[in-house]
C-alpha cells in the first residue's frame, strides 16, 4: 500500500495510509459504528498487514461521523452473542490476540460514544485521545449479558473497583472522568480532535520506530511477569536495542548536536 492509498475492507472499515500513519475507519455510522463480523475480520487483517509493513509507523482506530467511536456488538441483528461453539477461538477475541502481537503503537481515536466491545476496541490500543463529548461504559448487564471477552484487554488499565463498578452497573462515565482514570491519554474539543491527534502523533513519529517496535514488543511481554522474569527478559532485551541502526545514529546525533536520521533498522 502507498503512501497515500485507501482501501476498503468491504463496506464496513475502510483502512488509508496517510503518510507513515495507517488509518483505521469503522464505517457503520448508521449502526453508531457497532462490531459485526466484517469489521472484525477486517481490523484483524489491517493489523497483520501493519506490523509486517517497516513503513508503517503507527495506527489510528476510529469511527465513522461525530456520534460513536464504537458502541460494540450490533444488537440489532439479532445475532451478536451467537457463537460457532465447534470453534475454539472467537473473532473478537482472535482480534485482540492481534493486537497483543502487533509491535506497531495503535491509537484510538474516540470520537463520541464508546460502549460495550468499544470499550474493548479501545483498551486493546496502546494510545487514546478522546472528544470531550464521548462517553464511555460497559451496559453489557442491561441486556442480560456480561463485558467477558473485554475483561482481558481491560482489567489491567483500571483499578479494579472501577471496573467492578462499570461491569456491575453498567452506567457511562463522562471523557473527564476517562481522563481521571487513565482510560484515555489526552481529551480534545470535538472541533479540535483532528489538530490534538496531529500533534499527539507528531510525538511519536519523530522518534526511533525501530526503539518503538522493540520497546512496545519489551513492554508488552513484561506486563504480567514477576519481578525476577521481567529482570531477566530485559536484560536479554537491552543488547538488542543497542545492536540496531537507529541506536547508532540515535547516538551519534546526541555527540553531534543534530537531528537523527531514523532508518527503522
Amino acid at each position: 500500500m502507498s503512501k497515500e492509498d485507501t482501501e476498503d475492507t468491504g463496506d464496513a472499515l475502510q483502512v488509508e495510509m496517510r503518510g507513515h500513519v495507517m488509518w483505521l475507519t469503522i464505517q457503520r455510522e448508521a449502526r453508531r459504528n457497532a462490531i459485526n463480523g466484517e469489521v472484525l475480520a477486517g481490523l484483524r487483517q489491517a493489523l497483520a498487514c501493519a506490523g509486517a509493513d517497516p513503513d508503517v509507523r503507527a495506527i489510528v482506530l476510529t469511527g465513522a461521523g461525530t456520534r460513536a467511536f464504537c458502541a460494540g456488538a450490533d444488537l440489532q441483528s439479532g445475532a451478536s452473542f451467537r457463537f460457532d461453539y465447534s470453534q475454539p477461538h472467537q473473532q473478537l477475541a482472535d482480534l485482540f490476540r492481534e493486537a497483543r502481537r502487533c509491535t506497531v503503537p495503535l491509537v484510538a481515536r474516540v470520537n463520541g460514544a464508546c460502549m460495550a466491545g468499544g470499550m474493548g476496541l479501545l483498551a486493546m490500543c496502546d494510545l487514546a485521545v478522546a472528544s470531550r463529548h464521548a462517553v464511555f461504559g460497559l451496559p453489557e448487564v442491561k441486556v442480560g449479558v456480561f463485558p467477558a471477552q473485554v475483561l482481558a484487554v481491560l482489567q489491567h488499565q483500571l483499578p479494579r473497583r472501577v471496573l467492578n463498578e462499570l461491569c456491575l452497573m453498567g452506567e457511562p462515565i463522562d471523557a473527564e472522568r476517562a481522563l481521571s482514570i487513565g482510560l484515555v491519554n489526552q481529551l480534545a474539543e470535538p472541533d479540535a480532535l483532528d489538530a490534538t491527534l496531529d500533534a499527539f502523533l507528531s510525538r511519536l513519529l519523530d522518534k526511533s520506530p525501530s526503539a518503538i517496535r522493540r520497546g512496545l514488543y519489551t513492554l508488552k511481554h513484561t506486563e504480567h511477569l514477576g519481578f525476577e522474569d521481567a529482570v531477566a527478559f530485559t536484560e536479554s532485551q537491552i543488547g538488542l536495542f543497542a545492536l540496531t541502526d537507529d541506536a547508532q545514529e540515535g547516538q551519534a546525533a546526541f555527540r553531534e548536536k543534530r537531528a537523527p536520521n531514523w532508518t527503522g533498522r
